[in-house]
């Protein structure tokens, strides 16, 4: 008897219209207004053609989360083989809260959340998050600038989300603390580098130079 398919996650991706001027804006000195849009296309499109192709082999539906730009804007950018939902208003937290909310109302058994600034993401550590919440609660992708770039969950857990000094190197330890303090289990996937400032591109140049 065929093995039944697993019911899918919601794979939400955080994203931003690239828009010059109102996106990665720590790299506006160093790349100015149209070269930092320009990166944050280039790295949308990366990540997304990796998670999209990624989903063909796991049990995940992906809906693109998306600020600035209009709806027609994404879909003439990403196309129209995905979901897209406006972020809701508020800091991160406030966000991602609304958007796993979203994820988990549609009766989903689990939700994963990424950013597009993490290009060396793949599908080995989507499929690696997946694994995690067969055993924890809280599947979580460190970043090495004390963030994370990954967060998946079984169920809401607000508080995961409040209190988080976001853009710091202090939402990782906060979050883990605030994760002891619920009583949830966590289990921590290979660390990542976002890219957000002019000492990361360097990843970058070697992500899209075929370097890794």
């Amino acid at each position: 008897m065929a093995r039944p398919q697993a019911r899918p996650f919601g794979l939400l991706m955080f994203t931003r219209y690239p828009e010059p001027g109102r996106t990665k804006t720590r790299l506006i000195p160093h790349l100015g207004p149209e070269g930092a849009a320009d990166l944050q296309r280039q790295m949308t499109e990366h990540v997304f053609t990796h998670v999209t192709a990624a989903t063909q082999g796991l049990p995940l539906v992906v809906e693109v989360h998306f600020a600035g730009g209009s709806l027609a804007q994404m879909q003439g950018w990403l196309g129209n083989a995905v979901t897209y939902c406006d972020q809701s208003s508020g800091s991160l937290g406030d966000r991602l809260i609304a958007a796993f909310g979203q994820s988990f109302d549609l009766g989903r058994p689990g939700a994963i959340a990424i950013g597009s600034d993490c290009p060396a993401l793949g599908g080995n550590h989507l499929a690696a998050a997946l694994q995690a919440l067969e055993r924890v609660d809280v599947a979580i992708g460190p970043a090495t600038d004390g963030g994370y770039y990954l967060i998946g969950l079984r169920r809401l857990e607000t508080a995961l989300f409040k209190d988080i000094d976001w853009g710091t190197d202090r939402v990782l330890g906060q979050t883990l603390a605030i994760a002891t303090a619920q009583g949830l289990t966590v289990e921590l996937l290979t660390p990542l580098t976002d890219i957000d400032y002019p000492a990361d591109l360097p990843q970058w140049e070697r992500i899209v130079s075929g370097g890794g």
